[in-house]
């Protein structure tokens, strides 16, 4: 097994949190490691267009994560991206990270960033209109529907209050729910009936997507007869529920019934010398906003987390 190298801090996950982390970090002169399993810049880089960033009026999801990478690199961090841990210890002074590869990397402070995931339907054509017409966020995506005809998926509190928010924007809003009665508050199903721009599919559900370059329809099914039938559309928007990437630490860190994970207000999980940041967090709202917040965060807990334990091997040196 190779020995890899010690880090001050090493961060797991590489979306907007982390890389905002590792920015703060690697300016701070503080020697900061970050790894991710897929290409830094995580789920922002599922977003065709970001409008809605503070000082910059338009950007591509993709765009964005390659520019805080780079700004990470500038100041000395070492980002790696593909790489999958295989083990683990967040446990005593240093912290043990090992990749699939063989890889074995120290440090005494991790901050986790590992994210989160909208919960997909899982259909046919899902993939390949993600971003060409079906969106999980409604705040990122729904100005560009703007005069549009859209479908909301989903029964649950999310759903309902999106799409009323989707009506600033679109023309009609078609609401599918595979049952016949919601999940919903009261308050937010009655909101939405109220809407003259919203109409409901009951015990229905999305069996497939299909267009050309963009979406251009979605296939229902009707849950009670069984019946397929093709509904024009300009896009999706999918609210079905939100799955953390948190299953590897159940155990480890606290958690709540949802498995997002339990942070103090600076950040710091239930393990000394452990941060969290970002859309693994138990928090409301998930946007590139509040990630790059949680790490900023997070990562001047972290330094301040490694100057006390500095401070304090200082004092247990005899004069």
């Amino acid at each position: 097994m190779e020995s890899a190298g010690h880090y001050d801090v090493i961060i797991l996950g590489g979306g907007p949190a982390g890389l905002t982390a590792a920015i703060y970090l690697s300016r701070a002169r503080l020697k900061t490691l970050l790894l991710t399993e897929g290409t830094p810049g995580g789920q922002m880089t599922l977003t065709h267009e970001i409008a809605n960033y503070p000082g910059i009026e338009k950007i591509n999801g993709y765009m964005l994560g390659s520019v805080m990478r780079k700004q990470a690199t500038s100041y000395g961090a070492v980002v790696k991206g593909n790489t999958e841990i295989s083990s683990f210890n967040l446990n005593g002074p240093v912290k043990r990270i090992t990749t699939a590869s063989g890889e074995t990397y120290t440090a005494e402070s991790v901050i986790l960033a590992t994210g989160g995931r909208s919960r997909t339907l899982g259909v046919r054509g899902e993939d390949t209109f993600k971003g060409r017409g079906i969106s999980y966020c409604a705040t990122c995506d729904g100005d560009f529907f703007t005069g549009k005809e859209i479908v909301v998926v989903g029964g649950g509190n999310s759903a309902l209050e999106e799409a009323v928010s989707l009506t600033k924007y679109a023309t009609r809003v078609t609401v599918v729910h595979q049952f016949d009665h919601f999940q919903a508050f009261q308050y937010a199903v009655d909101e939405a009936k109220a809407n003259p721009k919203i109409s409901f599919m009951m015990s229905s559900t999305i069996a497939g997507f299909y267009g050309g370059e963009k979406l251009e329809g979605v296939k229902i099914k009707n849950l009670v007869t069984g019946e397929e039938t093709d509904f024009r559309t300009d896009g999706v928007f999918i609210f079905i529920g939100y799955v953390p990437n948190t299953g590897w630490l159940k155990g480890l860190v606290e958690m709540n019934e949802k498995d997002e994970i339990i942070a103090s207000s600076d950040m710091a999980t239930s393990i000394e010398g452990v941060f969290s940041a970002g859309d693994a967090n138990a928090k409301r709202y998930r946007q590139v906003t509040t990630a790059v917040a949680d790490g900023t965060v997070a990562a001047l807990a972290a330094a301040e987390y490694l100057h006390s334990q500095k401070r304090k091997q200082t004092e247990m040196v005899p004069a």
